[in-house]
């Protein structure tokens, strides 16, 4: 009496079906992947413009504060170009998302501001804000 023996085609399937789950779960599961990537990069856009901004308006607030003939320097280290626009009471950017919404990021600040806009370079940027003396409004500029 002779014994067949199927385990090599049993492998055989069990390796075809593990591989065919395989390529289903990856069909799946990268495009998700990549959506939240790109939204957790979003995430951090917002938060880096949103912080360099507070840090424009605390100088800002500050020479606001200590009145004519005060002067800040400020060096923000922006990880993308961005305009900010200036007003006597708000900081703010707008950003564009990876699915190319726009945002809106503002930051209050008192100050006696003309509004105006300021462009910031990937990188380092020196900002001086100051108020001259004898002079009734601030002074804000890229050195």
């Amino acid at each position: 009496m002779m014994i067949k023996d199927n385990s090599g085609q049993v492998s055989l399937e069990y390796l075809l079906i593990f591989a065919i789950s395989l390529i289903i779960l990856v069909t799946f599961t990268l495009p998700l992947t990549e959506l939240t990537i790109e939204n957790t990069l979003d995430v951090s856009d917002t938060l880096d413009v949103k912080s360099d901004l507070s840090q424009l308006s605390q100088a800002i607030c500050q020479v606001y504060g200590e009145g004519q003939g005060s002067k800040q320097t400020v060096t923000v280290q922006s990880s993308k170009s961005i305009t900010l626009n200036i007003a006597n009471s708000y900081v703010s950017s707008n950003l564009k998302l990876n699915n190319n919404e726009n945002k809106l990021v503002k930051v209050k600040c008192n100050s006696n501001l003309d509004k105006s806009t300021l462009k910031l370079n990937k990188g380092a940027n020196v900002i001086i804000v100051e108020w001259p003396m004898n002079s009734e409004k601030m002074i804000i500029s890229k050195k």
